[in-house]
């Protein structure tokens, strides 16, 4: 194995480790699972040592894979900064985008404006992952991430694209049997839906009449994604707090209706998330802008369907 396959062989790698499987990694980078497999065979005779422990269920680093990973990943971030740049200087954004957005919100917002945004600028190759969990954007090698509600305190740059509201919502025959609750108080009487990723805490805030109020919800559904308690809701189940980026649809056909009106709950935001450089890509660039271009402003199309 010539030293330019060992290189050509870094992206393999390190694209092996993060999907976490050579058919993931395959599927990403476009070739065949065998050629993957080929590759890293070969990497692995010219270092003089195994790289990854191989199951037929699971995938993990050797102790020198590890030393390994953490040199070859810098080394492929330097790759792909020096392809920004030369961008950057050609004035055409291109290279690979990974980006990382939340399940339903990258389903019904994002997703929808992809293949005009890949239209404009043709020679980037986009990545999305849709996830609903926290990501690591430097470990997982990722350059920009869509983040709603509380933002913890990191290192990562975060521009605000839109306001995130929510209400709190159930089908209309679910009250007819169960009776419209008045107050926070009255939710302890109600089936309350719960989305188990949610970010402001266990419990339910509401700002009302008497000020500030706290509720621990209790009910007999919780969900890691918020369409499938929109349905619960649609179905009559119970009461849950949701974002009108999901139920606006829903409150302007009447299938769910807001209760609790004098209740505000907390007001939330859309933020595109990205690793602190000192120069932004400009493919980040780009995306960045066209999904203020889309989404930004402080009326979202979601609040006025």
């Amino acid at each position: 194995m010539r030293d330019n396959d060992v290189f050509s062989a870094i992206p393999v790698f390190v694209t092996v480790v993060e999907c976490g499987s050579f058919s993931a990694a395959a599927e990403r980078l476009g070739i065949t699972k065998s050629a993957v497999s080929k590759r890293i065979n070969h990497l692995e005779a010219k270092l003089g040592t195994r790289l990854l422990n191989r199951t037929t269920r699971s995938l993990s680093l050797t102790d020198a894979g590890e030393q390994y990973f953490e040199s070859a990943r810098a080394a492929y971030s330097l790759a792909r900064e020096a392809e920004d740049k030369l961008g950057q200087l050609q004035g055409n954004p291109s290279g690979l985008l990974k980006v990382t957005v939340p399940m339903t919100f990258g389903r019904l917002h994002i997703s929808p404006l992809i293949p005009e945004f890949l239209q404009r600028y043709p020679d980037i190759r986009l990545e999305m992952t849709l996830d609903d969990k926290m990501v690591d954007l430097v470990e997982g090698g990722y350059d920009l991430s869509i983040r709603i509600g509380h933002i913890p305190e990191s290192s990562l740059v975060a521009r605000r694209l839109a306001p995130c509201r929510s209400v709190l919502c159930a089908a209309p025959h679910y009250l007819e049997k169960h009776g419209t609750p008045q107050s926070p108080a009255d939710l302890q009487n109600h089936n309350c839906l719960y989305y188990s990723y949610f970010r402001g805490g266990a419990e339910w805030r509401f700002d009302g009449p008497a000020g500030v109020e706290s509720i621990q919800p209790r009910g007999n559904y919780q969900a890691n994604n918020s369409e499938v308690l929109r349905d619960a809701l649609v179905a009559g189940l119970g009461i849950c707090q949701m974002p009108t980026f999901i139920v606006g649809p829903d409150l302007a056909s009447g299938k769910l209706v807001s209760v609790m009106a004098d209740y505000v709950l907390p007001l939330h935001a859309v933020y595109a998330m990205f690793p602190e450089r000192k120069h932004l890509p400009e493919k980040v660039r780009v995306l960045i802008d066209f999904l203020v271009e889309k989404l930004g402003g402080d009326k979202p199309r979601w609040d006025y369907l």
